[in-house]
């Protein structure tokens, strides 16, 4: 769990913006919008496979736009 300290003077709306940037860095929300639902492994594998899917076709993308292999 992250921590802020409020710095002396500090107005609660900037440490509360500190809190919420740490929380976003930490992946916290991502983490428990995830499990916040049982997902069965067969779709849990099809999502995967499908995001591999994706992250493959926006790589060929960007290869042709830059005429380059990584």
């Amino acid at each position: 769990m992250p921590k802020v300290i409020a710095k002396e003077g500090e107005a609660f709306q900037i440490t509360l913006r500190r809190f919420k940037k740490s929380c976003e860095k930490a992946g916290l929300l991502s983490d428990i919008k995830k499990n916040n639902y049982y997902e069965k492994p067969s779709i849990a594998r099809r999502k995967k496979e499908k995001e591999a899917r994706r992250k493959a076709i926006k790589l060929q993308r960007k290869q042709r736009r830059t005429g380059r292999a990584f």
